[in-house]
């Protein structure tokens, strides 16, 4: 099947739909939004003379939609130009513009009939071949379709994304019995390729997989609290990070869905199943009084938690259900929970806190697990082919570490099964049949590749050709030389790739080191170099607490050699013989942005937040990122012709005074830190593989080192500008004395010292002047202070 999405069209500008536009405009698909026809004027509109025949008022729902984007936080947007991809009309008028689309999505009111008549005008212009989905959260995909043609029945699935679109992983894909094989298997990889989704085939059940079980979760969860005279932050204490789960647990996590879309979706399983399992999705009272209220969470101001602003700042309140008044937040501090945080990886932090039986926080967390295990195990079959998709679904969905099953598995399987039925509990038949035939885990390992109980036989679980796995990589293969700090592994096809793994993937002189021997031993036997990782965040700079230290015990002359070391470093990546591709995720910050600027090429996850922050802690940045980044700026003007250094000069200048980040890779290559030679990678299971195909296909075209060039600064005039500049900000109001010295610092490394304008200096120059600035700076009482408070505080400190 040859099917391309060119074009789609998103009907429906809700949260969702809007979001779900947002998305395709982020990954570069021009895409239609319709919404309905207002049937009643606003007071403005009026007030212009409009009428509702009017377009800009028939329009109005999906405009206004449209520009809500720009003010939703987290920003569903990557960049304000991905706005420009987003077409609005109304399903009235516009309708005949579904011809020119490939994917049509419908977002509407979750109403069968409603979704019903919505098809029935889409069949009028639809071309035969578009693609048709519902993004419905529970509604029968296969009663939506069934009134409809054969060639728009072979061409419709259900594609629920789950909120926010750009950030939440998950693609549930819904197939029907109508679907056509070859529409199923091409959206899963659009899904996983285009769109950057975890995809996880679903069957057409109420609330698909993720939901069903992460709402049964949550109504145990509630249930447990009321029984067991818990109190919603006690809950929220524990499941969170402590047992894999997000942070925001439990209840903040029903503040930030809302109460009324969880209701909603609790009330559609509700409604659909029988017995006992009907009065499991039974909403506890004291909910639907909150809903009256209109306590319905972060988008009322209020629900399970209150902020209100104290004296000392802001205060948060929980809710006590039986009262419903707001009271001071508890947390549940246990024998168990203590002992379960002194532990290491997630396995051993729950096996600790549930060996301790007659401990309040280890029965909670029991009593919350242990009927979602034996609910995913009587679903398997039934909403999901396996349990490998049942367990990406809770992941990727939900936020969990690990799915039902790998945490069944974490907590000891055969054991936990013991203890059920001690307790009168009923395991499914095939987990007992599995336990009998000796086997003690739903999951094994073998030569790096995952296979799954399924049917009495254990399957290999398909992995994407283009995820590269390399916990896995280095089980199998071992690596080629390893310190604390990194670890140099052969991806295979003639490329190594340096992994960080220091606490926070944070630089230090183990890094250094590594950075170094890796570049020889590509040098010598490899085509090219990926420096990359699989940890929360690419890089979070160097290693601040030890810069701090040794500042205060004054051990300049070993800071002077650390920034020169690193220094070093960052040339040796620019300049090495080999191309050098840095893949860039996450936090890239401070050093983390220093190591990508000079690469060969970078290749940025799409969420990459880069930037240098160092002036948040009373610093310039010392291992040159300031000049790496004017020389990027520079070297994106056009060539031949004459260009304005200062303006150039005062956009780094200003870039690295605020401490700028980008909120993705987009905007990184707005702000100058990736320029159109660096490439963004969609999916960031794909980030490393994308990585290694961009190191080849420069060692294919002939790679070579970049030559040494000098650099042309701005000099004293530049200087001047930028430090009057400073000043201003100071006189009113904006910056402390302090943030003016450190300002007047880097216009003095920009500016390339005291010198006359357009004079061109070796790059070595400003990394000498950088360095100077640095370890001028690390001295100053005041910036220590910020250190200091930035390592205990976690956020700046002005002064």
């Amino acid at each position: 099947m040859k099917q391309l999405i060119r074009r789609a069209a998103v009907l429906g500008s809700g949260v969702m739909g809007s979001g779900i536009a947002a998305h395709l405009a982020n990954v570069g698909i021009p895409t239609i939004m319709l919404d309905i026809v207002p049937k009643q004027l606003t007071k403005k509109e009026e007030n212009k003379g409009l009428t509702l025949n009017n377009p800009s008022v028939r329009n109005r729902i999906a405009t206004e939609s449209k520009k809500a984007l720009l003010k939703q936080k987290p920003s569903p947007i990557a960049m304000k130009e991905s706005l420009d991809l987003i077409e609005v009309g109304n399903m009235e008028d516009d309708m005949e513009k579904l011809a020119e689309v490939d994917w049509i999505i419908e977002v509407v009111v979750e109403n069968l009939e409603i979704k019903r008549k919505v098809f029935a005008n889409v069949e009028q212009y639809r071309k035969p071949g578009t693609i048709v989905s519902s993004n419905t959260s529970g509604i029968s995909i296969e009663a939506m379709s069934s009134e409809c043609s054969k060639d728009f029945r072979k061409h419709f699935l259900g594609t629920h994304f789950f909120n926010p679109p750009r950030y939440l992983k998950l693609l549930e894909v819904i197939p029907t019995k109508d679907t056509d094989p070859e529409v199923l298997s091409f959206m899963k990889q659009f899904g996983e390729d285009i769109l950057g989704k975890g995809v996880v085939e679903a069957k057409d059940t109420p609330n698909f997989i993720a939901n069903r079980i992460g709402t049964y979760g949550l109504l145990i969860t509630v249930q447990e609290m009321l029984r067991g005279g818990y109190s919603v932050g006690e809950v929220d204490s524990v499941t969170g990070p402590l047992i894999g789960r997000a942070k925001s647990a439990t209840f903040r996590t029903l503040d930030v869905v809302g109460l009324d879309t969880f209701i909603h979706v609790a009330k559609n399983v509700y409604d659909q199943v029988e017995g006992e399992e009907k009065e499991k999705f039974s909403v506890p009272e004291f909910m639907h009084t909150m809903q009256e209220k209109g306590w319905l969470g972060a988008k009322s101001g209020q629900g399970f938690f209150l902020k209100k602003k104290g004296k000392d700042g802001s205060v948060i309140y929980e809710l006590n259900p039986k009262t419903l008044e707001y009271e001071d937040r508890k947390k549940l501090k246990t024998k168990a929970t203590e002992m379960a945080k002194q532990e290491k990886g997630l396995h051993r932090k729950m096996k600790t806190l549930l060996a301790q039986k007659d401990d309040r926080a280890s029965a909670l967390v029991w009593s919350i697990l242990k009927p979602v295990f034996i609910y995913a195990a009587e679903l398997t079959g039934e909403i999901a082919d396996d349990i490998a998709a049942i367990d990406d679904a809770m992941k990727w969905g939900f936020g969990w570490e690990l799915g039902p099953f790998e945490t069944w598995d974490a907590i000891g399987l055969r054991k936990s099964v013991e203890r059920m039925q001690s307790e009168g509990e009923t395991v499914p038949t095939w987990v007992l049949q599995l336990l009998e035939a000796g086997k003690e885990s739903f999951y094994q390992t073998e030569n790096g590749n995952v296979y799954f109980y399924d049917q009495g036989t254990y399957k290999k679980k398909d992995v994407n050709k283009k995820e590269i796995h390399l916990r896995s990589l280095k089980e199998v293969q071992g690596v080629i030389k390893k310190n604390t700090g990194a670890s140099l592994i052969d991806l295979g096809d003639g490329v190594a790739c340096l992994e960080f793994h220091s606490r926070s993937n944070a630089i230090g002189l183990d890094i250094m080191q590594m950075v170094h021997f890796a570049i020889e031993e590509v040098e010598k036997n490899y085509e090219g170099l990926v420096i990359g990782n699989q940890g929360k965040n690419f890089c979070v700079g160097a290693n601040l607490a030890m810069m701090l230290m040794e500042a205060q015990d004054d051990n300049f002359f070993e800071l002077d050699m650390v920034i020169r070391q690193f220094q070093n470093m960052t040339m040796a990546i620019k300049y090495a013989n080999k191309p050098v591709v840095v893949a860039p995720f996450n936090m890239t910050l401070g050093g983390g942005a220093e190591v990508s600027l000079p690469a060969a090429s970078i290749q940025a996850s799409a969420e990459t937040y880069m930037g240098l922050v160092e002036f948040g802690v009373g610093l310039i940045p010392g291992g040159g990122g300031t000049k790496e980044l004017y020389v990027k700026m520079l070297r994106q003007l056009p060539k031949g012709v004459s260009f304005d250094t200062t303006k150039v000069a005062n956009d780094v200048f200003e870039k690295v005074a605020t401490a700028k980040v980008s909120t993705s890779a987009a905007e990184a290559r707005e702000f100058g830190f990736l320029d159109q030679c660096d490439r963004i990678s969609v999916n960031p299971d794909h980030l490393l593989y994308d990585a290694k195909e961009n190191v080849l296909s420069l060692a294919n075209s002939g790679y070579r080192a970049p030559k040494r060039e000098k650099i042309p600064v701005v000099g004293d005039a530049g200087y001047a500008a930028m430090v009057l500049g400073a000043k201003n900000l100071h006189l009113s109001g904006y910056a402390s004395e302090h943030d003016v010295k450190m300002a007047e610092k880097l216009a003095y490394v920009l500016s390339g010292g005291r010198i006359q304008e357009g004079t061109k200096i070796d790059e070595q120059v400003m990394l000498d002047l950088e360095r100077e600035a640095f370890l001028s700076l690390i001295g100053e009482p005041k910036t220590q202070q910020r250190m200091q408070h930035m390592l205990v505080k976690g956020k700046p400190l002005r002064n």
